[in-house]
């Protein structure tokens, strides 16, 4: 499943390096991921980055956007050919 955030993001910017697909941009007021790109670092990484580094922890899973792993490699894979 993609993954987005909340409300209480800070507009740190600290998870915007860590996205290997580059899913994350400066929304307003918050920034957001776009879950066509978002696969949670499968195929990257073992688990989300931006989780990891989001001092707000604010990151949490997209209610609309449920994908297993095989999809979100799948994914992966087509955005990185």
């Amino acid at each position: 499943m993609a993954l987005m955030i909340t409300e209480n993001c800070t507009s740190c910017d600290a998870c915007v390096p860590v996205c290997p697909n580059e899913a994350i941009a400066a929304g307003q007021p918050v920034y957001v991921i776009d879950p066509l790109r978002c696969t949670e670092c499968v195929g990257a990484e073992d688990e989300p980055q931006c989780r990891l580094v989001c001092p707000a922890d604010c990151i949490v899973d997209h209610p609309d956007f449920r994908e297993d792993n095989d999809t979100l490699l799948a994914k992966y894979q087509a955005l990185h050919d």
